[in-house]
């Protein structure tokens, strides 16, 4: 005992031990919110990834698509209003050419009706800030209370203590909250018209929350998104989060969309870019251009007033697939438009204009931190 008292009186041996308890609390929350994950699996959905799997591989093979299954995973829009202004955003900088809105409850329950046997994993989030939608949590919960595994992402502005008591209410099993910098001036210079204070407050009230409502939901992430303005921040976000008590704070590579000459938000460390600069000075995506896309087999987005589009890089809806509030989802998932699409796809992804610059491919995520 008076050696392990000796051990902790030295302040490097005490911040070690101090660390170490940490990194053993963040991943005891990791593996619950994993284990989460798996709880959310049945036998039919199980046989529908195998599905999915199997025609995924058979289409690369024959380089004809065939689909046997439905999604696991899908994002729906909550809305495409947002009380920011991101430079690299259309919804930030109101540049939309496709209609703007909110999700209505009675058309989402319908659609999750459709969907449910087979859907494992649900994103609440396409452009937007989900908590502008005023039935935001009604619509979780009723994903939840149908054994789905649902996720959001937000600026944490609207996170007061009563949202925060009702975000863990509605079942959400993980939240993503932005944070872009650890001063005022930093977060600003991307999150336009944000306040950073807002976002803490909003952290630190929904881990109180946690705490008080002895829950283990949702998994808090900080996300991180590393820009030249920032990327010198990086150890100042990660104190952050362990100050603050989320479960883990992840940091996530930049996708812009002018940068063949070069832009101010690629950061310099490398390892947090998804661009490279080539020998004639212009610069490229670093992942190779494969003619083949899980994401086109396994998932798809749903914006706030039924489209279906194919990911979440057709931000402006142009690939509409089919339409939700005129056709039930199988016809639009296995139909004629979904079967083109897929099939340019195979054929050359470099001509689909949202794949110039998708990152498929490419590691997008950079370290990340159980806290």
């Amino acid at each position: 005992m008076k050696t392990y008292s000796k051990f902790l009186i030295n302040p490097i041996n005490r911040n070690a031990f101090l660390n170490l308890v940490l990194k053993f609390t963040g991943l005891k929350a990791k593996i619950k919110d994993q284990l989460n994950l798996v709880s959310k699996l049945t036998v039919h959905k199980l046989v529908n990834s195998a599905k999915l799997f199997l025609s995924y591989h058979w289409s690369k093979i024959t380089r004809k698509p065939v689909q046997w299954g439905l999604p696991a995973s899908i994002s729906f829009e909550p809305t495409t209003s947002c009380n920011l202004r991101c430079p690299e955003c259309p919804s930030g900088l109101r540049a939309f050419t496709r209609p703007t809105g909110m999700l209505e409850n009675e058309f989402f329950k319908k659609a999750i009706l459709q969907l449910k046997k087979q859907l494992h994993y649900l994103t609440f989030y396409f452009q937007g800030e989900p908590y502008l939608n005023p039935n935001f949590l009604e619509m979780v919960k009723f994903a939840h209370l149908n054994n789905i595994y649902t996720a959001t992402s937000t600026n944490a502005h609207y996170l007061k203590p009563s949202i925060a008591k009702k975000t863990i209410e509605s079942g959400l099993d993980r939240l993503i909250i932005s944070i872009d910098g650890t001063s005022q001036e930093t977060y600003e210079s991307y999150r336009v018209g944000g306040k950073l204070e807002k976002v803490i407050e909003g952290a630190r009230n929904i881990v109180e929350a946690k705490k008080e409502m002895n829950s283990t939901k949702p998994f808090v992430i900080f996300q991180f998104l590393v820009v030249r303005p920032n990327e010198h921040q990086i150890e100042e976000v990660l104190k952050l989060g362990k100050n603050i008590g989320v479960d883990e704070v992840r940091l996530k590579t930049a996708q812009v969309y002018d940068y063949k000459n070069g832009n101010e938000l690629i950061p310099t460390l490398d390892k947090y870019s998804r661009y490279y600069q080539k020998k004639d000075g212009t610069w490229s995506v670093k992942n190779k251009m494969v003619n083949s896309c899980w994401r086109m087999w396994q998932g798809c987005v749903i914006t706030w007033n039924g489209g279906v589009v194919p990911c979440c890089f057709d931000k402006d809806a142009s690939h509409q697939l089919g339409q939700l509030s005129k056709q039930d989802f199988k016809s639009i998932w296995k139909g004629e438009k979904y079967k083109g699409f897929r099939q340019a796809i195979l054929q050359s992804r470099s001509e689909v204009d949202i794949c110039k610059n998708c990152t498929e491919g490419t590691k997008v995520w950079g370290d990340k931190t159980a806290t």
